[in-house]
């Protein structure tokens, strides 16, 4: 073994560091971030990306032997590459970091509750048959929420008709058929 490390030139050390920052960042590519699943909060909540999630850190690494390799390469001595790789190290590293950080943020989040589009009006996007399952389109603020829906009636309601959502039943909601409330929503001329 001492053998071995006494033979490693500076090239093969840097390229050595490249290969395994290379494997750790597949290997988080496939699995996600390593450090969730070990159960560590590595520098973020499960929403966001810490400064030492296992991407910034593979990439870091990846960098930091790939340009110190290049440094060797080019002859300007182990120190000269070392500075290099810890340079282009930290840049790749906090371009990766930053752009996920912008995706994390850009996320859009469930917050709205099925609670909440009790008393709203919604589109039929897809008919309920009495007896069956339909589903309705609700928009709230920004969002639009899609969900399975059955008529409190039992009858049948067409596609394009607007309902009042009466409750919320597990995955789905129940909905009722008025005509002054579809009445209100149609557009003029129909």
């Amino acid at each position: 073994m001492v053998d071995f490390l006494s033979q490693l030139n500076a090239l093969t050390v840097f390229l050595l560091i490249t290969a395994a920052g290379f494997l750790f960042l597949l290997a988080s590519f496939l699995l996600g971030d390593l450090f969730d699943m070990l159960g560590h909060d590595a520098g973020g909540d499960a929403h966001d990306m810490g400064i030492l999630d296992t991407r910034v850190i593979s990439i870091f690494a990846t960098a930091f032997g790939g340009c110190g390799a290049l440094g060797t390469w080019l002859g300007v001595g182990v120190v000269l590459s070392s500075v290099l790789g810890l340079v282009g190290g930290i840049a790749l590293g906090a371009i990766i970091f930053f752009f996920g950080q912008t995706l994390y943020r850009q996320q859009a989040s469930s917050s709205i509750s099925a609670h909440s589009l009790v008393g709203r009006i919604a589109e039929v996007v897809v008919a309920i048959h009495p007896n069956s399952v339909g589903k309705i389109s609700c928009r709230v603020g920004e969002e639009r929420v899609e969900k399975l829906a059955r008529s409190r009636e039992n009858v049948e309601i067409n596609a394009g008709a607007f309902v009042l959502i009466e409750e919320v039943a597990k995955e789905m909601v129940i909905v009722s058929f008025d005509e002054e409330v579809a009445k209100l929503y149609l557009p003029p001329n129909s």
